[in-house]
């Protein structure tokens, strides 16, 4: 199982960012490379605990799906995404918020194992949890942009 750690510090109030983290038109706009669309269950505004998502997105150039369901959530300091259909052989993001010195620290845990055996393990190691770091990078610079600079 591959365990990929991220942390962001954001200046502003852990309520924003933990809503910014959950809200589906948020995670469109910092996907726009993948062409990612939430095309069933919760397709825009604030996910909710047990509520699911649908998405599809062009990755290794091919469209793929990637269903989701929020099984955890504490408001404002924590959630789970979970993957209940897709690619992975299993998938979770835990999203952990908390304020130090008066600014929101984000936490990113994503837990997955591919598929395929060794083949699968061997293309995890060259290529896709570099992938994975780089867009959850992409998708924290965006809600950290939204979230410091308010329209």
């Amino acid at each position: 199982m591959t365990k990929i750690q991220i942390t962001t510090t954001i200046n502003a109030s852990v309520e924003t960012v933990f809503n910014l983290s959950r809200n589906i038109d948020i995670h469109l706009l910092s996907t726009q490379q993948t062409n990612e669309k939430a095309i069933a269950g919760r397709t825009s505004g604030l996910i909710e605990v047990n509520e699911t998502v649908t998405w599809r997105g062009k990755h290794f150039g091919i469209y793929q799906n990637h269903k989701s369901i929020i099984p955890e959530m504490v408001f404002p300091t924590y959630f789970v995404d979970e993957m209940l259909e897709g690619s992975f052989k299993s998938f979770r993001h835990e999203h952990s918020f908390k304020v130090e010195n008066g600014k929101t620290i984000m936490r990113d845990e994503i837990f997955y194992e591919t598929p395929f055996g060794i083949f699968g393990k061997l293309f995890d190691t060259i290529i896709l949890e570099k992938y994975m770091t780089s867009f959850i990078k992409k998708r924290n610079a965006i809600i950290k942009e939204l979230a410091e600079n308010p329209q």
